[in-house]
């Protein structure tokens, strides 16, 4: 066998490559045996290639193609020579043929058959799902947002941290809360860094964010909710209102969507999704002004009420219609709703309201957030109006004793997000390997 040249992905091939010999891997995608010659359509990451077999040059190269089962992954030099049948417009004449894994039969997910499957199946065996150019065409979009994220965030001096997973107390109370054993002690798996991030803000490093999974132990069977999510966290000191953390919640969202114009085009073409990029700011709602717009549609919420996956859906659709906006934001929202969010900061001149905001995005909450209570007594007042054992977040206290800057952030779902740019059906389908209430495996 001879020594393998460097391999090509289809997408690295040109007309310059017409006449040479190369080496292309992939996965047997299809053969077309028609007697006297074989096209063999071999995918890789960026597509696929048709490499030509004719049995009268190789008899022997020509069995072994044959006697592959579809999804057998090889290895195959040969000479590119351009072809106006083949689809990408060259094909290669094999010269040697390496089978490195013989797949075998029946398959339990077809990748390329016209038979679809059902969500299940296809997570079930997510490695072949993961194969249609369009299951992974998200997972691309999904990490150029990210990359568009990052880019916004480090040119207005954010950096990056990491906070940990394995918490003592819960920044949201303890009914979402995933217990674990921690050597002889009880722990949990965080919903949240919120109470790192607000530490932070007393360290001088007073502009950070991190992107890490979050856990959540609701047990919600639907499309918008799992267990184990992806949260973009962002904390700023030294901050007015939270006019000051909308302001980055709008520059983040404009420059991920304008980056994935550029760099996941091919993707969002692939999917045929035509992307929308509204201009900053977005829509400033009062959370009093939603209950009304909503009430006017038919909708009565009580005052204080969350509005429910229902209620935002109908208000994303009266914003459309009244403002043509796809991203808005529902601000000042009442202190009872938010009660339980005991950091938030409320009005001095109104305490039945917050600062507190939510970012929608299609009729859906990507974003909440706003400024939080950075005066130690008022903060320890709305500790106790929550029932929460003082001692027990006392690493948390002691910075608001020593000097903390006013600030605010916000937690950002990417995966909610993700779901939303591409219009999907189910939140699980922006997730490698998705736990919710019934799934842990794989």
């Amino acid at each position: 066998m001879p020594v393998w040249q460097h391999i090509l992905y289809s997408a690295e091939i040109t007309a310059e490559h017409y006449g040479r010999t190369v080496s292309v891997g992939g996965w047997v995608q299809d053969i077309r045996n028609l007697g006297g010659i074989s096209f063999v359509q071999l995918r890789d990451r960026d597509g696929v290639v048709q490499v030509t077999a004719v049995k009268k040059r190789n008899p022997e190269l020509f069995a072994e193609i044959n006697s592959l089962q579809r999804e057998s992954v090889l290895l195959v030099r040969g000479t590119v020579k351009e072809s106006k049948e083949a689809r990408a417009g060259f094909e290669v004449l094999p010269e040697d043929v390496r089978v490195l894994s013989a797949a075998e039969s029946p398959q339990p997910l077809g990748v390329v058959d016209k038979v679809g499957a059902d969500l299940d199946t296809r997570l079930n065996n997510r490695f072949m799902d993961l194969r249609k150019a369009d299951i992974r065409a998200v997972f691309r979009i999904r990490a150029a947002a990210l990359q568009g994220v990052r880019d916004y965030l480090l040119s207005e001096s954010f950096i990056e941290v990491s906070t940990p997973k394995i918490v003592a107390a819960g920044a949201e109370g303890g009914a979402t809360l995933f217990p674990i054993k921690y050597f002889d002690k009880s722990a949990y798996l965080a919903q949240s860094p919120q109470l790192y991030k607000q530490n932070l803000m007393a360290s001088g490093l007073d502009r950070v964010y991190e992107i890490a999974p979050a856990y959540r132990a609701e047990a919600s069977d639907t499309v918008r909710h799992i267990a184990e999510f992806t949260s973009l966290d962002v904390e700023l000191a030294f901050i007015e209102s939270s006019e000051d953390v909308m302001a980055v919640a709008e520059g983040i969202v404009d420059s991920s969507l304008r980056h994935l114009l550029t760099a996941a085009k091919a993707d969002l073409d692939l999917l045929g999704v035509d992307l929308s990029v509204p201009e900053p700011p977005y829509p400033r709602i009062r959370y009093d002004d939603a209950i009304d717009l909503l009430a006017s549609d038919g909708m009565k919420i009580a005052h204080g009420d969350d509005l429910g996956t229902e209620g935002e859906k109908r208000l994303g659709d009266i914003v459309m219609e009244k403002h043509g906006a796809l991203l808005y934001f529902i601000t000042e929202f009442p202190t009872s709703l938010k009660r339980g969010t005991f950091y938030a900061k409320r009005y001095d001149e109104d305490p039945e309201r917050t600062g507190y905001f939510d970012l929608d995005y299609k009729g859906q909450e990507i974003v909440s957030g706003g400024q939080r209570e950075h005066r130690y007594d008022v903060l320890v007042e709305q500790m106790r109006e929550n029932g929460l054992d003082l001692e027990a977040f006392d690493f948390y206290l002691k910075a608001f004793r020593y000097g903390m800057p006013p600030h605010g952030g916000f937690g950002f779902g990417i995966e909610r997000y993700v779901q939303k740019i591409l219009d999907l059906p189910n939140i699980r389908e922006t997730v490698l390997y998705p736990r919710d209430r019934v799934r842990l495996v794989p």
